[in-house]
C-alpha cells in the first residue's frame, strides 16, 4: 500500500486507537516517525514504543497513555501537509493552548518540540500540534 503522507497516517492511527480505548497501536516504521515518537515520549504524551519486525517489515508498536480513563492526547493535528508545507521562524512560533500543548518541528537540529526550538533559537517546518 502506498502512503502519500506517512506522518499523517501515524497521527491518524494514534487518534483512532485512542478513540477506541486501545492500549497499543502498530504502525509502519520510518526515521521520521521514530523521531516524532521520541518527542511525544519525552513530552509525556505516550508511554513508549518498541520496534518490531513482522514478515520482513519493520513496525513500531506504540503504548498509548491514559489518565483517569481519558487519553492524555486530547487533540493531535497535522499542520504541514504534502500539498502545503508550513514553515515558521522561532519568533513566529505560536503557543499551543497557552503553553499547555506542543508543536513538533523538523529543524536543522532534528525533530524537536517548540520549547526546545525556542531554547536552541531555531525555526523549521511545523509538523503537527499536540494537546
Amino acid at each position: 500500500m502506498n502512503i502519500s503522507d506517512p506522518l499523517g497516517d501515524l497521527l491518524t492511527r494514534i487518534r483512532n486507537a485512542q478513540m477506541r480505548g486501545m492500549t497499543k497501536v502498530v504502525s509502519p516504521s520510518s526515521k521520521l516517525r521514530i523521531r516524532v515518537l521520541d518527542v511525544l515520549q519525552s513530552e509525556g504524551y505516550i508511554r513508549g514504543y518498541t520496534e518490531v519486525e513482522k514478515d520482513g517489515h519493520r513496525n513500531v508498536e506504540i503504548e498509548l497513555k491514559y489518565y483517569d480513563g481519558a487519553p492524555v492526547i486530547s487533540e493531535i493535528r497535522r499542520v504541514s501537509k504534502p500539498g502545503r508545507r508550513v514553515y515558521s521562524s522561532v519568533n513566529d512560533l505560536p503557543l499551543v493552548r497557552n503553553g499547555l500543548g506542543i508543536s513538533i518541528l523538523s529543524t536543522s537540529k532534528g525533530v524537536i518540540s517548540d520549547a526546545v526550538a525556542r531554547n536552541e533559537n531555531v525555526g523549521g517546518e511545523v509538523l503537527c500540534r499536540v494537546f
